[in-house]
């Protein structure tokens, strides 16, 4: 497939933003399960975009870009959806991911 790059870029911002609106529907789905399956969670797509940004040289906060993924402030995120994780969640995070905390 040949595309140009501008239209490869709004392919993959469109992409990206349809991810986050599913990953913001998914409230059930724990950080630590997506860290355990994928690899990666919404911390790690919000890292993502504020390094997107400061490669830019846009002002964003870590704040700012955690908002923009879980679409509201990241306490009250964990506030509201996150549960604690059970030990099974924790010893798979182990094996999968062993410089972790």
């Amino acid at each position: 497939m040949a595309i140009d790059d501008k239209t490869r870029t709004e392919l993959e911002a469109a992409a990206f933003r349809r991810l986050v609106d599913h990953l913001k529907t998914r409230t059930d789905v724990q950080n630590i399960d997506l860290m355990n399956l994928a690899g990666f969670c919404r911390n790690c797509l919000s890292n993502w975009l504020k390094d997107a940004a400061d490669a830019q040289g846009v002002s964003l906060s870590k704040d700012e870009s955690r908002e923009a993924v879980y679409g509201m402030p990241y306490e009250a995120w964990k506030a509201k959806h996150q549960g604690t994780a059970s030990p099974e969640q924790l010893e798979a995070m182990k094996k999968v991911h062993p410089h972790s905390r």
